[in-house]
């Protein structure tokens, strides 16, 4: 039971010393600090510039489908629909996403993608080398069967 064990907690600490849980515990934290980045532009910057075009902030807007939506005694009366938050929260999200890939994805799939033209130039010059080599051992061996003349030929072995 206590080699279970054992095994158990070596195996966790090999997951945990992975270098992908590492790098997914270091995108959490940028992605929260990100994620406050984004919610100040959409609150410090869009709603204002939507709500210019209104008479109140993005989050603000919101539709009564039940009337009264008022509030009394701190509940609200009616039911009210606050598209506005979700409008808000699009919009963070379609932010979140444009600087994501464009900064990261983009940037990274065009390193990738050299990287990967780089290896297949380098595979290619590879096979080139081997032809060459090859081609130089035939020339090799052509140039010492010319050098032993047509009498050398009986020494070599026949399928007959």
């Amino acid at each position: 039971m206590a080699e279970k064990k054992e095994s158990v907690l070596a195996g966790f600490k090999a997951f945990l010393m992975r270098g992908n849980v590492i790098d997914l515990a270091v995108a959490v934290v940028i992605g929260a600090a990100f994620t406050n980045i984004v919610n100040s532009v959409v609150k410090g910057i869009i709603n204002p510039v939507v709500g210019a075009f209104g008479t109140q902030d993005l989050e603000s807007y919101s539709t009564c489908i039940k009337d009264p939506c008022t509030i009394v005694d701190g509940e609200m009366q009616g039911i009210e629909l606050q598209w506005g938050l979700v409008l808000s929260a699009v919009l963070s999200f379609l932010i979140t996403a444009a600087v994501v890939y464009f900064l990261m994805v983009l940037p990274m799939a065009r390193i990738l993608a050299k990287r990967a033209a780089h290896d297949k130039a380098k595979e290619g010059v590879e096979e080139v080398l081997e032809v060459s080599e090859l081609e130089v051992l035939k020339e090799i061996r052509d140039h010492l069967v010319s050098q032993r003349g047509p009498s050398s030929n009986t020494g070599t072995h026949s399928t007959s």
